[in-house]
């Protein structure tokens, strides 16, 4: 009989955890690794049943994923964030693949909400990500952000696919620009990237664009406008924060001098 872990990785996600789990009730096993939460993730995370393990440190999104990777146990894995949810839908069409597979992984599209609405436009949709395959034939990209699943083999797309519900508020989606803009510069800056106040203004300029017009993104109301908006500060943030690490770099020698 072939069997499915599910892995997520958490931290305080007490907000999201439960309906999570719940959407993957019919899993052999839930693996959840937390990264010191101080909410109450883990705890209703044991309440629902899943196999919670607590790391000490923060290596990255793709290191931590592997983590909970190496702790599955059976012979398929479905990797899902906290704030994603398994349509019912999906659930059988998941369960129909594993019992009698076509391919050794698949990816799964999502339908994101924010501020309410389902986007369909601004680049989020379908939003294709590898998330089910074969134990042994799938691992994380070694990064710190933006971790992606790499297979080398066939991968095909289910019909079904993931709700998922990135942001709670505003306030949220600003902090997780803030972090992920500092995280991105700091990989661009150990690959020696270099930048300007015009290079940054120029990127956060061709991604609003991107966005809200190639992307279609005005077909998503107001809602798709403040994607933009934040989409377009987000690259701008990014590339600055690039410019000052660099900066800070080449004045190291002469302030130690001067020490």
């Amino acid at each position: 009989m072939t069997t499915l872990s599910v892995i997520i990785i958490t931290k305080n996600e007490a907000l999201h955890i439960g309906d999570c789990i719940d959407s993957v009730a019919f899993a052999d096993e839930i693996i959840v690794v937390d990264s010191g939460s101080t909410d109450a993730t883990r705890e209703i995370a044991a309440a629902k049943g899943a196999k919670v393990t607590l790391t000490e440190d923060w290596p990255g999104f793709g290191q931590q994923k592997n983590r909970a990777l190496g702790l599955a146990t059976q012979e398929w894995v479905l990797s899902i964030d906290a704030d994603e949810r398994v349509t019912p839908e999906l659930a059988q069409e998941i369960q129909r693949m594993v019992a009698q597979p076509s391919a050794e992984a698949y990816k799964i599209a999502r339908l994101s909400n924010f501020g309410g609405r389902w986007i369909r436009h601004s680049g989020w949709w379908p939003d294709y990500v590898l998330r089910l395959f074969k134990r042994g034939k799938a691992r994380f990209k070694d990064v710190a952000v933006h971790e992606s699943l790499q297979t080398t083999s066939t991968v095909l797309a289910l019909r079904g696919h993931f709700l998922h519900y990135p942001y709670a508020d505003l306030e949220s989606f600003i902090a997780k620009i803030n972090h992920y803009s500092s995280e991105a510069a700091a990989i661009m800056h150990a690959k020696g990237k270099q930048t300007s106040v015009l290079g940054a203004t120029g990127h956060a300029f061709w991604t609003f664009v991107r966005i809200y017009l190639i992307r279609r993104g005005f077909l998503d109301g107001k809602e798709g406008f403040i994607l933009a908006v934040m989409a377009s500060a987000g690259s701008f943030f990014r590339y600055n924060k690039l410019l000052f690490l660099n900066k800070r770099q080449v004045k190291a020698p002469s302030d130690s001098l001067s020490a």
